[in-house]
Parts: C-alpha cells; sequence; structure tokens
C-alpha cells in the first residue's frame, strides 16, 4: 500500500536519527495511513487516508 493520503497527500517525510556523540542515519516518519470505505462522489469506494483527515471528519464513512 503507498503511504499516501489520497485526501490530503500527506506521505513519507525523510531525516536523520542524530545519536548523542552527533552521528547521523537516514530515517523515515511514515504517516498512519488507513484502508477504509469512504463514500467520494456518492459511490462507496475504498481510499487510504490518514487517520488526521479520519478524525477531524474530512472523510464520510460507509457503513
Amino acid at each position: 500500500m503507498a503511504n499516501v493520503c489520497d485526501i490530503c497527500n500527506k506521505g513519507e517525510r525523510s531525516g536523520f536519527n542524530v545519536s548523542h556523540s552527533n552521528l547521523k542515519t537516514k530515517r523515515k516518519w511514515r504517516p498512519n495511513i488507513q484502508r477504509v470505505k469512504a463514500i467520494v462522489n456518492g459511490e462507496v469506494k475504498r481510499i487510504n487516508t490518514c487517520t488526521r483527515c479520519l478524525r477531524s471528519g474530512k472523510v464520510q464513512r460507509a457503513v
């Protein structure tokens, strides 16, 4: 599954782990993406959405 929200386009971010001795290693921050049934343009579809969009009501869940 792609780590991108279909609603807000939130995706992976990259950066560094920084140790106490200031060594840097690459890492990624991944959004909490859920595959849910939602109503899109009047029809039920499965979409990938982040939990922030679910919680804020930007996605209307299908029952």
